[in-house]
């Protein structure tokens, strides 16, 4: 089932999506699709938002998670009875029109599921925002005290250090928070930007104001061999995945690994790509999944179509049975597809 790989259960775990930064990409799977009919699954559904509103309930009145986040809980349930009513219904009826539209048997997407849980969104960001703090700490820390072991830094060097990772973690966290409550985001938008979450995405510039000579040179290459690993580990995963469904030869695998490197974000034109043949030469320009099919024969070409189909009618099959309708461009937001 490719596509619960991609889009699970949004609706129950929308807390998920800004904890974690990956919520969007978690709808369906905890649903189940229990077999039975349209107005099952819409109560179904019905059943998944009340618990979302009732766990939202528990952790205002429990006393373990602390006075500031009671507080917080207190002050967010008080501002949504109080807000505007604009806001209420937008939440209220977005859900209700999903399983009056579910049990009528009309269309609904895991896209009208998103965009009616933007304002539960919107209103907890407060909340997350202090979760995320304590989990960025220790991310923060771990990070630095590698490099601070790896490359001697000195104390201040530490902190200069540290005061970058805050920096550029509250910077995407800012950034997370208004593409998720903007009211022109897609889930699609939700997807690619969870799959694409760096804490040290540009730490290469940032590290000769710390450190020079042997041990900037020293940062360099290692961060060099960092990238090639992980460029050479998704050219490597999607090439066999490729090879599983078409059967490539010696020279396609070649041609296929070095289209997606070099379409890798970690890639670098500096970097050599070989193979047990010698350099990796030239490849076709353009959109990578395009240049990809332009290397396969018509008969392999035909396996990779027809795999296509059968895994999106596997996928529109699973998300039918519990009222949903497949994304047009699903396989693209599917990591696991080559």
């Amino acid at each position: 089932m490719p596509l619960l790989q991609s889009v699970r259960p949004l609706l129950p775990l929308v807390i998920g999506l800004l904890v974690g930064g990956v919520g969007a990409t978690l709808f369906l799977g905890s649903m189940t699709g229990d077999e039975g009919s349209p107005e099952a699954r819409a109560n179904k559904l019905e059943q998944e938002l009340k618990r979302a509103n009732n766990r939202i309930a528990a952790l205002e009145a429990t006393n373990s998670t602390g006075r500031d986040s009671q507080g917080v809980l207190r002050r967010l349930a008080s501002r949504s009875r109080a807000g505007s009513p604009d806001r209420q219904r937008t939440l209220a009826d977005g859900a209700r029109q999903i399983a009056e539209d579910i049990r009528e048997g009309r269309p609904v997407s895991p896209e009208d599921v998103f965009r009616a849980s933007q304002p539960l969104m919107r209103d907890l960001a407060p909340l997350f925002d202090r979760m995320r703090l304590k989990s960025q700490q220790q991310a923060i820390e771990g990070m630095t005290g590698e490099l601070a072991r790896k490359y001697s830094l000195t104390p201040q060097a530490q902190e200069s250090l540290k005061q970058w990772f805050e920096e550029q973690s509250n910077i995407k966290a800012k950034q997370w928070s208004e593409m998720v409550a903007r009211d022109g985001t897609r889930l699609e938008d939700v997807i690619r930007a969870s799959q694409n979450v760096r804490l040290d995405e540009g730490l290469d510039a940032f590290m000769p104001s710390i450190l020079s000579g042997d041990q900037l040179s020293a940062f360099n290459d290692d961060r060099m061999t960092e990238r090639v690993q992980r460029v050479e580990h998704e050219a490597d995963t999607k090439v066999q995945r490729l090879n599983a469904i078409v059967g490539l030869e010696e020279a396609q695998r070649e041609q296929v690994f070095g289209i997606i490197a070099r379409s890798s974000r970690e890639y670098d034109p500096t970097m050599t790509l070989e193979s047990a043949r010698g350099p990796i030469g030239p490849t076709p320009g353009g959109n990578p999944h395009e240049a990809m099919l332009s290397v396969l024969n018509p008969n392999q070409r035909a396996a990779y179509e027809a795999e296509t189909l059968r895994r999106r009618m596997a996928a529109a099959k699973d998300l039918a049975e519990i009222g949903l309708t497949l994304p047009p461009n699903w396989e693209m937001l599917d990591e696991s597809f080559p």
